[in-house]
């Protein structure tokens, strides 16, 4: 056999271990678990950091304060030193969401001090208020996402009725443009196989993860893990406080979103990019083996089973074909569930090889802007 067909076999390999030793990928668990009303609806506190989110606020903040909850709930937005209004557009919308709606409480906690990055430093502030306010609950959202009415009902049901310290829901990305189609449903895909929801959500699994759009979170649960001064110079947030509920002993959940959506738009390919290299290497641990590993894995995984089967093809090789199609083949069913998640056709899952190449030279990039200084760069803050 060829090195080639070696590859292409070792791939298949991987697949095979992927969907056996890993249980990719699609369980019925990453969908909200039944929610049964709780006979008392606990009081939540919905902290929203914000930093330059004029923009997108008018879309996403009157969403919060219509929720539709049966218990006490209010919405505490921190102006993150924001230069565009963004806490006069809050005030704003507050003051026009009419009668019935969450009562919005907003306020700046400063510059954040070394060894916080801002977002945190913001949570610390909104998380104290909420402290104050005797909330049982903590819904911490971030200013781009778009609540359904029943979203936080929901939430609260099914961590009260499951148990649950922290329920997180992936919030469904914006797939308006072609680059979006192309690259987001990825980004879930590929944070499913960092994070297998089935391990995730295994209780006493030492697997854990959340999605920092939409985490509901015990208030005692935050309490014992720290929350955010246990977790305050992370740069993946989302994962890292669910590390921390987790290693308290609390109980956690991660799944996709129904009801919970992101509305920033990514239209065109440097914005995505810039979204997935601003944490990629953080999440290696800016480790450079571990990027040698993640380069090698991705072009295994992923790059070799079409050049396999093209370089089998021409090459008279059909050893390399048969397993670099299979590996195809293969790679693409798990693809399709994420696919039909998004409302995109089935045929794209053949492109995955191409979008992996570019999530492994983002990956790449993440690394080089590291090593130049230029660190996770969010809004005018780069964080070493």
């Amino acid at each position: 056999m060829t090195l080639v067909s070696w590859c292409a076999v070792l791939s298949l390999l991987s697949w095979a271990w992927l969907l056996l030793g890993q249980g990719l990928f699609w369980r019925t668990d990453v969908r909200l678990p039944v929610r049964t009303p709780p006979g008392r609806w606990p009081s939540v506190a919905v902290v929203v950091p914000a930093r330059d989110e004029a923009g997108v606020l008018p879309d996403s903040l009157p969403s919060l304060l219509a929720q539709a909850y049966p218990g006490p709930a209010q919405v505490f937005l921190v102006d993150d030193g924001s230069t565009d209004g963004t806490a006069a557009t809050a005030r704003a919308l507050a003051s026009r969401a009419g009668d019935g709606a969450l009562p919005l409480t907003v306020s700046s906690p400063g510059e954040p001090p070394p060894g916080w990055t801002g977002k945190l430093w913001a949570l610390r502030h909104g998380i104290g208020q909420a402290h104050a306010a005797g909330a049982e609950y903590l819904l911490l959202t971030d200013a781009d996402i778009a609540h359904g009415p029943q979203s936080l009902r929901e939430l609260v049901a099914a961590a009260e009725t499951g148990g649950y310290d922290l329920v997180s829901q992936m919030a469904r990305l914006r797939t308006a443009t072609g680059w979006e189609r192309l690259v987001v449903p990825a980004f879930v895909y590929f944070f499913a196989q960092l994070y297998p929801f089935r391990r995730v959500n295994r209780a006493g699994g030492r697997t854990a993860a959340a999605a920092g759009g939409c985490v509901l979170l015990r208030a005692d649960a935050a309490r014992r893990a720290g929350i955010p001064e246990s977790v305050r110079g992370a740069l993946i947030d989302d994962v890292s406080v669910a590390r921390a509920v987790k290693r308290a002993g609390g109980r956690i959940w991660l799944g996709l979103a129904e009801r919970v959506d992101s509305v920033r738009p990514y239209p065109r390919l440097a914005e995505l990019w810039a979204m997935v290299a601003r944490s990629a290497y953080a999440q290696l641990r800016h480790s450079p083996l571990l990027l040698a590993a993640a380069v090698a894995g991705l072009a295994l995984v992923y790059l070799v089973p079409p050049f396999a089967l093209a370089a089998g093809l021409l090459g008279g090789a059909p050893a390399a074909a048969v397993a670099g199609a299979l590996a195809w083949a293969v790679m693409a069913g798990t693809y399709l569930p994420v696919l039909r998640y998004y409302g995109q056709p089935p045929w794209a899952a053949a492109l995955l090889p191409f979008t992996a190449g570019l999530y492994l030279l983002m990956t790449v990039d993440s690394a080089v802007r590291h090593h130049r200084g230029r660190g996770a760069a969010w809004k005018g803050r780069v964080y070493a």
